[in-house]
């Protein structure tokens, strides 16, 4: 590992974007394209949210830990809650399945979409782990 940091923050929608930056920055380090920047960014963006709103159900005081990770040309980056779960996460990462009907549940395929490799991790009770991983190539290296 070349390179690691932590974040901790509180369960509001206002800590999305501090998330996203912080990556972001991290990520920048490896001198990847816009495009990169803006899919890692995306991924976070939706690892978070749904951290605030499905794993503390928009209670504010929970807290979400986001870790980056850089290995070579590697970023991987983990977002974690110890809200409330998902009862089934291969259901939770269907294309559309959503257990609240003002969202549309495309999240986790955001996610799958704008990286290389997304796991997920839940335990109903204890809370969530999404673990990302792309693997980014230099933008001045074409």
């Amino acid at each position: 590992m070349d390179n690691r940091f932590r974040l901790e923050i509180l369960s509001r929608p206002e800590n999305v974007g501090l998330a996203r930056v912080t990556v972001s920055a991290f990520a920048a380090q490896l001198d990847p394209t816009v495009e990169e920047l803006e899919e890692v960014k995306g991924a976070v963006s939706e690892a978070v949210s749904n951290a605030i709103v499905h794993g503390y159900q928009g209670r504010p005081d929970g807290v979400v830990v986001v870790e980056g990770f850089l290995d070579g040309d590697l970023l991987e980056v983990h977002v974690e809650d110890r809200g409330k779960g998902i009862e089934d996460v291969a259901r939770a990462l269907e294309p559309e399945y959503t257990t609240d009907p003002q969202r549309l549940g495309l999240g986790f395929n955001f996610m799958r979409f704008w990286m290389d490799e997304v796991e997920v991790e839940s335990r109903p009770g204890e809370g969530t782990r999404v673990v990302m991983r792309k693997k980014l190539r230099s933008a001045s290296k074409g």
